[in-house]
């Protein structure tokens, strides 16, 4: 990879949505994001935050995500400059080993569910396709129906079931995988 490559890799863009930024993390996003994440009813729709929620996970994870060699770009959602929170959820874009692939990943906060703010992320994620992927995966647990909503009405499209290991529950957790191809 040149020099010039290695520049790209690290540049994440702010994108613009109606009610919010998606923006870089920043090392003061640590306490809400802990906040959210400690709970139970977030941490279990995931594959990756634990429950409970251990001492410097949170600074760890926004270290990595400020790393300049990462495969995972995440951005908070972010609607302080509208008078909302500063952090109201996540959303994150993986480069595949195939790099013209990425899988994305999202939480929201649950003061923040049923208000449509992971579409909206999502759906300008998809907009602004900053890795230039031809293709976009997701996947969610098939006990999260609202998650499942989100990625089709996103325009994703259902491909089948496989499993994830769950973290917080400890356990592997039937998943439904969705691929969204990018026009």
């Amino acid at each position: 990879m040149s020099l010039a490559e290695d520049d790209q890799l690290t540049v994440q863009p702010v994108i613009e949505t109606p009610r919010f930024l998606l923006r870089p993390l920043r090392r003061s996003d640590a306490g809400m994001i802990a906040h959210y994440t400690s709970e139970l009813r977030l941490a279990r729709m995931t594959t990756s935050i634990p429950h409970p929620l251990p001492p410097g996970a949170t600074e760890a994870f926004i270290t990595r995500s400020l790393d300049p060699k990462r495969v995972e770009d995440v951005w908070a959602m972010d609607a302080s400059e509208q008078g909302g929170a500063e952090v109201m959820g996540l959303i994150s874009l993986e480069r595949l080993t195939d790099g013209n692939q990425a899988e994305i990943g999202y939480w929201v906060a649950p003061p923040f569910w049923n208000t449509g703010h992971a579409s909206e992320a999502v759906r300008a994620m998809v907009q602004a396709n900053p890795f230039g992927s031809a293709t976009m995966f997701a996947s969610v647990f098939q006990d999260n129906a609202a998650s499942a909503r989100v990625l089709t009405n996103c325009g994703f499209e259902y491909i089948g079931d496989a499993e994830a290991f769950s973290v917080a529950r400890n356990s592997a957790v039937p998943t439904w995988t969705y691929l969204r191809r990018m026009e």
